[in-house]
C-alpha cells in the first residue's frame, strides 16, 4: 500500500458531503446553461426572412424537464410575423410547461393548456426570443411555429392543406423548412396533388420552391381525378392517392420542358460496361443508352467497386447554352440488374471554361442530390437556382452494386424574354458560389444574339430623319434664292430675305404637325449618340 493512502481515504470520506454539495453547486448552472442552448428544441430551419421551428419529438410527445430557447430575426427595418401551426401543452397553469415570446420591449404569453392562443402575431420588432419549457407531464405534442418578415403578410404554416381554402386561385408564402415536417402528400407535378396534401411540402416536391429558402406559391384548384401517382422528388416522397373531389396544381415559370438529347454525339461517359447474356452475347451498357425515354438497358460504368472515391461521370452536351431547371433519373430499369445511383453531384461548364460544381444556396457547399432507391422508379431533382450551361456532368457519389443511370434534363432555351427566370441572390450570405466563375447561375443571362449597350435602331432612326431634314432645308433655301432672282408675288424682297434667313439660321425648325414632331432637348446627348454610332460603323 502506498504510504498515506489510508489517511487520504479517511480525508475524502470526511469531506464527502461538502465536496458533493460543491459539485452540485458548480454543475447546476452548467446544467441550466445546457438546457438554454436548446436541448428541448426540435426541427429548426432558418433563412434570411423566414423559417420553421418545433419542439423536440414533434408531433410526438415532447420530453420532460427540457428548455428550448432560440432567438429568431428578420432583416432590420422589417416587422416579424409569427404563425402558430400547432400548440399542444399539457399544463393548464403555465407554471412549468409553457411557450413564451419576448422582445426588447414586449412579452407575448406564456401560452399553455386550453387557453385561447392567437394564431398570428405581428410584432413591432425584427427580433424575438422563443422560449419553450417543460416540466413533468404525460402527453402533449408541443408546438410548431413559422415566421417571416412583414414583406410576406400571406405567410402560412407547414401544416396548411389545400382543402383549407375555397378559392380556385390563390397565392401564399411558404416559409423555409417545411420539407421534413410530418404530413403526407399525394400526386405529382404533372397531374396535380390531392387536395388533402400539405401545400408547402407539395410545392417543394414540385420544384416550385427550395426547402432551405421558402417562397411564394400560386395555386390553382381543379376537379379531382380517380387516382394520384406518387413519385420521389426533391427529397420528398409523394404517395399514391385515391379519388378526391378536388386537386391542386402550381403555376410555374414555364421552363420545365424535356431537353432533347442526341445519343450519337451528345452523351459520353468516363467508362462503360459490357455484360454477357444467357445466350452468350455481349450486351453494351453504353452512354448512348442513358436517355430516359429509351427502352432497354441504361448506361453503366465499367467499375463496380464501391470503396473508391467517386470518379465516374456521365456527360451531356446540349449543343448550346441552355437553362436547366431539373433532372430526372432512373437506375438500370432491368429487373435482373438491380443497379442504381443513390446520390450524386452536378458539374457544369460552358465553352472554354472550367468545370464548376453546383452548390447549395445557404451554405455554399457542394450540393449532394438524393438519387434512386431502386432500379425502376424515376426520381426528380430541381435546380433552384437553375444551371445555365452547355455541358453538364452527373457525378455519382453512392450507388447500389454498380453505377447505372438513365437521365432526362428539364429546362428551356435562353431567350431575352426569360432571363428573369434566373435566380437573383438577395444577399452576399446566400450566393451560390463566392467565385467569379460561378456567376453564370446567379445573374440574369441575356441572349447571346444581343450585345449590351446602346440599341443601334433607336439611334439610327433619328439620324436618318436628321439627314432628311437637312436636305429638305437645303432644297427650300435653293428655292428661295431662285424666287429672289425672278421676283415673288407673295411678298416683298425684305420679307423674303427675312424668311430665307430664318431657314438658314434654323434649318430644323418646323410647325407642329398632326403626324409627328422631332425635337432634341439635349444637344450633348445627341452628340454622344452620334459618336457611338460612328465608332460602331468604324469597327
Amino acid at each position: 500500500m502506498v504510504p498515506g493512502a489510508r489517511g487520504g481515504g479517511a480525508l475524502a470520506r470526511a469531506a464527502g458531503p461538502g465536496l458533493l454539495a460543491l459539485l452540485l453547486t458548480v454543475c447546476a448552472p452548467l446544467r441550466l446553461q445546457a438546457e438554454e442552448l436548446g436541448d428541448g428544441c426540435g426541427h429548426l430551419v432558418t433563412y434570411q426572412d423566414s423559417g420553421t421551428m418545433t419542439s423536440k419529438n414533434y408531433p410526438g410527445t415532447y420530453p420532460n424537464h427540457t428548455v428550448c430557447e432560440k432567438t429568431i430575426t428578420v432583416p432590420k427595418g422589417k416587422r416579424l410575423i409569427l404563425r402558430l401551426g400547432d400548440l399542444d401543452i399539457e399544463s393548464q397553469t403555465c407554471a412549468s410547461d409553457y411557450l413564451l415570446f419576448t422582445s426588447s420591449s414586449d412579452q407575448y404569453g406564456p401560452y399553455c393548456g386550453s387557453m385561447t392562443v392567437p394564431r398570428e402575431l405581428l410584432l413591432n420588432t425584427s427580433e424575438v426570443t422563443v422560449r419553450f419549457e417543460s416540466g413533468s407531464h404525460i402527453s402533449g405534442r408541443g408546438f410548431l411555429l413559422t415566421y417571416a418578415s412583414s414583406d410576406h403578410p400571406d405567410l402560412i404554416t407547414c401544416l396548411e392543406r389545400a382543402s383549407h381554402y375555397l378559392k380556385t386561385e390563390y397565392s401564399k408564402f411558404c416559409p423555409a423548412g417545411c420539407r421534413d415536417v410530418a404530413g403526407d402528400i399525394s400526386g405529382n407535378m404533372v397531374d396535380g396533388y390531392r387536395d388533402t396534401s400539405l401545400l408547402c411540402k407539395a410545392a417543394i416536391h414540385a420544384g416550385i420552391i427550395a426547402d432551405e429558402l421558402g417562397g411564394q406559391i400560386s395555386v390553382l384548384q381543379r376537379k379531382g381525378i380517380s387516382r394520384y401517382e406518387g413519385i420521389l422528388a426533391n427529397g420528398v416522397l409523394s404517395r399514391d392517392g385515391s379519388l378526391s373531389d378536388k386537386r391542386f396544381l402550381f403555376t410555374s415559370n414555364g421552363c420545365s420542358r424535356s431537353l432533347s438529347l442526341d445519343p450519337d454525339g451528345q452523351i459520353r461517359a468516363s467508362s462503360s460496361w459490357q455484360s454477357v447474356n444467357e445466350s452468350g452475347d455481349q450486351v453494351h451498357w453504353s452512354p448512348g443508352q442513358a436517355r430516359l425515354q429509351d427502352q432497354g438497358p441504361s448506361w453503366a460504368s465499367g467499375d463496380s467497386s464501391s470503396n473508391h472515391k467517386p470518379r465516374e461521370w456521365l456527360e451531356i452536351d446540349l449543343g448550346e447554352k441552355k437553362k436547366i431547371t431539373g433532372i430526372r433519373t432512373t437506375g438500370s430499369t432491368q429487373s435482373n440488374f438491380n443497379f442504381y445511383v443513390k446520390s450524386f453531384v452536378m458539374n457544369f461548364k460552358n465553352n472554354n471554361s472550367k468545370w464548376k460544381t453546383y452548390k447549395g444556396i445557404v451554405n455554399n457547399e457542394e450540393k449532394v442530390f438524393q438519387g434512386n432507391s431502386n432500379f425502376r422508379d424515376p426520381v426528380q431533382n430541381n435546380f433552384i437556382p437553375p444551371i445555365v450551361a452547355r455541358y453538364v456532368r452527373v457525378v455519382p457519389q453512392t450507388w447500389h452494386q454498380r453505377i447505372a443511370l438513365k437521365v432526362e434534363l428539364i429546362g428551356c432555351q435562353i431567350t431575352q424574354g426569360n432571363d428573369s427566370l434566373v435566380w437573383r441572390k438577395t444577399s452576399q450570405s446566400t450566393s451560390v458560389s463566392s467565385k467569379k466563375e460561378d456567376e453564370t447561375i446567379t445573374r440574369p443571362v441575356p441572349s447571346e444574339e444581343t450585345s449590351p449597350g446602346i440599341n443601334i435602331t433607336t439611334v439610327a432612326l433619328p439620324l436618318v430623319l436628321l439627314v432628311v431634314l437637312v436636305f429638305a432645308g437645303m432644297g427650300i433655301f435653293a428655292a428661295f434664292r431662285k424666287k429672289k432672282k425672278k421676283g415673288s408675288p407673295y411678298g416683298s424682297a425684305e420679307a423674303q430675305k427675312t424668311d430665307c434667313w430664318k431657314q438658314i439660321k434654323y434649318p430644323f425648325a418646323r410647325h407642329q404637325s398632326a403626324e409627328f414632331t422631332i425635337s432634341y432637348d439635349n444637344e450633348k446627348e445627341m452628340t454622344q449618340k452620334l459618336d457611338l454610332i460612328t465608332s460602331d460603323m468604324a469597327g
